[in-house]
């Protein structure tokens, strides 16, 4: 087991928008080994980097089309193996976003998939017999070789779905493979070389994802779990360190495939978006928010998980919108005291650390779409392109935020009132204290109904500890008898205690020790 996640923060890096060091307008590797020192003084102690492999950049590199090199834009392999080894020096880990699920269709696997005579690559993607008959449920490609059948994908049209078997084979559609069969066993021994290639190379592990979906036809997660225990035992035996985090949205499935955490999904059931991201999110100061079917859910969620609490939560991703676009100001610091105090590793986005704004209206870059917004260039400074490139602004390949008030990372750091300084206190609480890592184990003490504040307990061995939350702009109350022994954080209003009853003052937060019993 991988010791370091216990108290791991991590830092997500999509690397063409992060630093660009040669002036083409495109982040690049040697960039994010130029800024470790930035990311190591926010307290970020890991790194999730975004796919950083070749790929014709269709969808932000998530369409792999070499496993094996580094995407020329962004370096060589020797760029990628020296950032992996200062990394190191600061006493620091990183994650490669692993991508097992499909491939480009200039994957070399993909263009011998689609030869009519069989060949090793026929049955490593998922290929119906017949042009006519679509994979059930999956978009297709079909019509662009000689080869007779259609092609499933996994999201876009040009990420064909890589095969890993189907749990349930329809004994009637005999292109639908058992996971024993031979193309799924060559997919996912390919997929081990990878990890092998990496992990020898110097990275400490992956975060995987959509790792839920490889095998098809598996309702219940079963085939899935039983080919990730089957990459767990190949880790135990020749990279037993390496840490594995799973894009699976149920950690009960994860962790019994052998993964240490699960990352929650902002789609489906987890009420993620309930807090941060609606017409009424629950960290803003209006006060209309809901946050019981979030704690619902992720109750549910980690008791499945035999309360191992390793439910990551994001402050966003290149998937969603920044933060900034729902919460501004105080309500951007009270939703990082509730980030950095959850069980599991928390994940920052670049950028949100100093409340990088969504950039209305781009023009999709690769894929992104509405994505876009989320994805544009890191602020560092007030210097030419906010320090982020020497390129001329026209040449970059996703525009910056215009906005004349644009954060940057310089002016918070050098302002004691900012959003970055905040950050940078809560996670220096954090790791100075155990309830509040990645383990601590957690309790919700008041969570109702359209109802304010939030309310819970850390604890960990003879550690309790009282997180009050309340990001409304109004003074809120409910009944909790404690001894509040010690105040270890407050941000905003008090918190009072009196007659059994807690006061939590408007837009405030705040960490109490206990001391001996409550309720």
């Amino acid at each position: 087991m991988s010791q370091w996640l216990d108290n791991a923060i991590f830092y997500e890096i999509y690397p063409q928008s992060f630093k660009d060091t040669d002036g083409d307008g495109i982040g690049n590797i040697n960039g994010i080994t130029e800024k470790l020192d930035y990311i190591k003084s926010v307290g970020c102690n890991a790194i999730w980097l975004n796919p950083c492999f070749e790929s014709p950049f269709g969808d932000a590199g998530y369409d792999v089309s070499d496993y094996y090199r580094v995407a020329p834009r962004y370096g060589t392999n020797e760029d990628l193996k020296r950032l992996f080894e200062e990394v190191h020096k600061r006493d620091m880990h990183i994650l490669l976003d692993l991508v097992p699920g499909h491939t480009s269709v200039e994957h070399k696997w993909f263009k011998e998939s689609m030869k009519a005579e069989k060949n090793e690559f026929t049955d490593r993607y998922v290929w119906t017999d017949s042009i006519w008959e679509e994979p059930e449920g999956m978009g297709c490609i079909r019509g662009i070789s000689d080869r007779d059948g259609s092609c499933a994908v996994n999201f876009f049209s040009h990420q064909p779905a890589l095969n890993y078997g189907f749990y349930k084979p329809d004994p009637q559609k005999k292109w639908q493979q058992g996971t024993e069969d031979k193309g799924p066993l060559s997919t996912l021994n390919e997929l081990i070389n990878i990890m092998r290639f990496w992990l020898g190379m110097g990275c400490d592990g992956f975060r995987v994802d959509m790792a839920g979906s490889l095998v098809k036809n598996d309702a219940d997660g079963k085939g899935t779990i039983k080919l990730w225990q089957k990459v767990r035992s190949f880790l135990d035996r020749e990279f037993p360190d390496a840490a594995m985090v799973s894009e699976w949205g149920e950690p009960d499935k994860s962790l019994q495939g052998g993964f240490h955490m699960d990352f929650l999904l902002h789609f489906g059931p987890s009420h993620y978006n309930d807090l941060f991201r609606c017409e009424e999110p629950f960290f803003s100061s209006r006060g209309k928010g809901d946050v019981s079917e979030f704690v619902k859910k992720y109750t549910e969620n980690y008791e499945k998980s035999e309360r191992k609490g390793l439910i990551c939560i994001p402050s966003g991703n290149h998937d969603m919108d920044r933060l900034s676009r729902s919460l501004h100001g105080d309500e951007l610091k009270i939703a990082f005291a509730f980030l950095l105090t959850m069980p599991g590793a928390p994940f920052i986005y670049y950028g949100d650390e100093i409340g990088m704004n969504y950039v209305e209206n781009l023009t999709s870059v690769e894929g992104g779409y509405n994505r876009t917004g989320s994805r544009s260039p890191m602020q560092w400074d007030k210097s030419l392109n906010a320090g982020f490139s020497t390129a001329a602004p026209e040449k970059l390949y996703i525009p910056l935020d215009g906005s004349s008030n644009r954060p940057d990372a310089a002016s918070q750091l050098a302002d004691k009132s900012s959003l970055l300084n905040e950050i940078k206190r809560l996670i220096v609480i954090r790791q100075s204290h155990k309830a509040l890592q990645s383990k601590g184990e957690i309790e919700f003490v008041f969570a109702e109904k359209n109802s304010y504040p939030l309310a819970y307990i850390r604890s960990s061995e003879n550690e309790r500890l009282l997180i009050v939350i309340n990001p409304s702009s109004e003074k809120k109350t409910f009944n909790f008898s404690a001894d509040l022994k010690q105040k270890i954080y407050s941000f905003g209003g008090e918190i009072l205690s009196d007659g059994g009853v807690i006061t939590a003052e408007p837009s405030c937060a705040a960490i109490y020790a206990l001391s001996g019993s409550y309720s």
